[in-house]
């Protein structure tokens, strides 16, 4: 029988906010443990809580980002469930009153556009860390706390594919939006993945696994995958899938089963008595909306029109806020009204450059400016590409122009004809072989020329003005 994956996706952004949701201590990252802790994050009898309005605000700036509607009434519940991370040993959440909900992404996939339903938006207080040991496990209660706004999709998604695609996009409205920094290796993005598999052609739901302990988006990726194949195999041998929440084993690529999977009524919500329903006033709304910047599929179609991209260019330069507006810094700069050799250079060396040193490309020092004058360089022929790209990287290292590293490192390419005639006259009469091949009609024998003219010249020649000469000399070629 063919089946059909079914996948909702729960992502879990850590807002970014200076203090925790209910209480004043420090949200920053890093500090030794245990040291921005107090009675309301620790639980202490006595010790009420008192919702921080930057979270607050916040939260309704990413559902209305993601197209949601929001609430004119919400409230908080209280969450019934054993965290060793959290003392509490509930959960301040939100259940049947989110702060918003009914939203939805738009993602591409395969040439096609897919709407993606997002059923609510809920604000919570996030837990701890564990840190586990050889024979003991410790806490660090630094994170308990802090503001948490996990999305929860519909089961809209029918492979990994498709869930990676709304992954990346769902980061990259986040991010503009700049509520959250959603950095996966501080946690302050995490994501749980639901998948069942369903008859094809079929409406309903199958028996649905939870996969958790996914520390990237690749993960989410195999591990949907994997699972996907597990449930095949058990269907096709006729047993029934189980509903349980399984770990993600990156080493050995494998689904692990965790615990039988919770319900809604085994968290057993009520409203939390301590914290009263806030009733969000249209015109913080309209406020909070008016600050919500140009998202990134607007910024796409604009680049498009406004600077002839392809999709494809543009897309990849709008992912991120910040190196959208570097790259288009750099394509207004840059002269005349062909702007592909600078989108060439974004998206080709220094991308690559920035993929290296694990940085986004507005994180690598060099201005637009800096980076227009070694795109002009390349173009008006006065260095080669790979000498412009080792440039890059001096530009990089040191922080100086592409002007400073030329002149120092002598760079400038050879373009005078007459320069370069006396290398041209030596490298033939030193490989006799290769003109008999040439003049036989051996096409490729050409280019080892070429590549001798180079040596002799340590790289400074042009090369294409060393094959015009060549040609000329043997124009049977």
């Amino acid at each position: 029988m063919n089946y059909e994956p079914v996948i909702g996706l729960e992502v879990h952004v850590q807002l970014k906010t200076k203090t925790k949701v209910f209480c004043g201590c420090s949200t920053e990252f890093g500090n030794e443990p245990n040291s921005q802790v107090c009675p309301v994050c620790l639980g202490f009898p006595g010790s009420l809580p008192v919702l921080n309005r930057a979270a607050l605000d916040h939260a309704i700036k990413a559902g209305l980002a993601l197209n949601c509607t929001v609430a004119e009434y919400t409230k908080f519940d209280r969450k019934h469930y054993y965290y060793p991370d959290l003392p509490k040993n509930i959960q301040i959440s939100q259940y049947d009153l989110p702060v918003s909900k009914d939203g939805y992404l738009d993602i591409e996939i395969d040439g096609r556009t897919k709407r993606i339903r997002i059923r609510r938006a809920h604000l919570e207080e996030d837990a701890g860390k564990l840190i586990h040991k050889e024979t003991t496990s410790l806490i660090d209660y630094n994170r308990t706390g802090q503001p948490l706004l996990e999305i929860v999709s519909e089961p809209d998604m029918n492979s990994p594919e498709e869930a990676y695609e709304y992954l990346t996009d769902l980061k990259s409205v986040i991010q503009y939006t700049d509520v959250s920094d959603c950095d996966m290796e501080k946690g302050t993005l995490r994501c749980d993945a639901n998948i069942s598999l369903r008859p094809a052609g079929t409406t309903g739901l199958g028996v649905k696994s939870e996969l958790k302990n996914l520390n990237s988006f690749k993960a989410v990726r195999e591990a949907l995958a994997y699972e996907i194949e597990r449930h095949r195999q058990i269907l096709n041998e006729g047993g029934q899938v189980v509903q349980e929440t399984r770990l993600w084993d990156e080493k050995t690529g494998q689904t692990l089963a965790m615990r039988t999977k919770e319900e809604a009524k085994d968290y057993r919500y009520f409203p939390e008595p301590d914290l009263p329903p806030f009733t969000p006033v249209k015109e913080e709304i309209d406020r909070i909306k008016k600050e919500i910047p140009e998202l990134p599929k607007e910024k796409c179609r604009r680049f498009m029109k406004e600077h002839g991209l392809g999709k494809s260019d543009a897309q990849q330069l709008t992912l991120s806020m910040q190196d959208a507006e570097f790259a288009e810094a750099v394509i207004r700069a840059f002269p005349g009204a062909n702007k592909k050799p600078a989108v060439n250079w974004l998206i080709g060396p220094l991308a690559s450059e920035a993929n290296a040193r694990n940085r986004q490309m507005h994180e690598l020092g060099v201005s637009p400016e800096d980076l227009v004058e070694l795109v002009r360089f390349m173009e008006d022929q006065e260095i080669s590409n790979l000498a412009a790209k080792t440039v890059l990287s001096d530009m990089i290292d040191t922080h100086r122009t592409a002007a400073q590293i030329v002149k120092e490192k002598n760079l400038i390419q050879i373009s005078d004809e007459s320069s370069i005639e006396n290398d041209i006259d030596a490298v033939i009469a030193e490989n006799p072989k290769v003109v008999n091949d040439l003049t036989g009609g051996r096409s490729n024998a050409l280019m080892f020329l070429v590549g001798q003219v180079m040596k002799r010249t340590k790289g400074k020649a042009n090369p294409k003005v060393v094959q015009d000469m060549l040609k000329r000399r043997f124009p049977n070629v």
